[in-house]
């Protein structure tokens, strides 16, 4: 039976473990938060870890699901990091949303120590972690990726090889990237029409029927911003950080990314004026704000 610790136990990290528990794996889970750990050991009769180095400690795959890649390259560190517990041969797989340079840095320190490592960020959310159909976007040899699947496949309902280490990390900033643009535009188109009289919902109608439309028109605007209800499934500050990664991208590759770099301000914007606990989609409040108008 393989060995799986699992790193993280946030809205989206949850409910991708508890897959895991209720699949073919030995798991092991560790949270910053310690009681979380606890909760879900208890519930889904797994072993929780006190540290990093001890969740590490004897797995064959170390799955990581933390905020960005800040607090993974932290977690590495000191004798109760998990550098400290990861077995040689061994595998890391980064869900993080993270950064392509540091899932490099990572890979190449945990390369010293004979520890392979994956970049697998995942996209869908909180229902499809629930729901088990999130999409992969991996980064690393074919070896070490074939050798995740059957993890990463407990979770997911596809899973892509984006190219080397860094490269799922990529994909995924630029798909934020993309999101951000989707809400911000629809945002301001719904505003203007709000303008010219148009219900919210009388003009997705349309637009979901038409060539505008997105999976921000189809799912997350009726869903929230018609009601002005905003479930904090994914949070605004999450989203700053991806599209932050997405424009530092865009700058070091050279290529003028003019769009990128707006929704990089934007959300910057959003998320100074409405808190790192807001949802992503609540952006749209900014617009509603400078607009002078209310989207209903």
């Amino acid at each position: 039976m393989m060995r799986v610790a699992f790193i993280g136990l946030g809205a989206i990290g949850r409910p991708m473990a508890a897959h895991l528990a209720r699949g073919p794996f030995e798991l092991t889970v560790w949270n910053r938060t310690a009681e979380k750990s606890r909760v879900f050991a208890d519930e889904h009769r797994v072993r929780a870890a006190d540290t990093p180095a001890s969740a590490a400690g004897g797995a064959d795959v170390v799955v990581t699901c933390l905020p960005s890649s800040r607090e993974v390259e932290e977690i590495l560190e000191g004798e109760s990091g998990l550098a400290a517990g990861l077995e040689r041969g061994s595998l890391v797989v980064d869900c993080t949303s993270g950064d392509p340079a540091a899932s490099v840095r990572i890979a190449q320190r945990l390369a010293k120590t004979n520890v392979g490592f994956v970049d697998a960020p995942v996209s869908g959310g909180v229902k499809g972690a629930l729901a088990g159909t999130l999409t992969v976007m991996c980064g690393g040899g074919i070896a070490a990726i074939d050798r995740a699947r059957p993890i990463l496949a407990a979770f997911s309902g596809k899973i892509v090889r984006c190219g080397d280490v860094g490269a799922g990390h990529a994909v995924k900033a630029m798909n934020q990237a993309l999101l951000a643009v989707h809400i911000w535009s629809a945002g301001e188109v719904l505003a203007v029409l709000a303008r010219y009289g148009v219900p919210a919902a009388t003009a997705l109608e349309v637009i979901n029927g038409s060539s505008g439309r997105s999976n921000t028109s189809e799912n997350l605007f009726p869903e929230r911003v018609l009601g002005h209800a905003y479930p904090r499934t994914f949070r605004l500050g999450l989203l700053d950080k991806d599209v932050s990664i997405a424009a530092g991208m865009a700058q070091q590759s050279g290529i003028s990314s003019p769009f990128i770099e707006l929704a990089a301000r934007l959300f910057a914007d959003a998320h100074e004026s409405l808190g790192d606990e807001a949802d992503h989609v609540e952006a749209v409040k900014l617009i509603e704000e400078r607009a002078g108008v209310r989207i209903s």
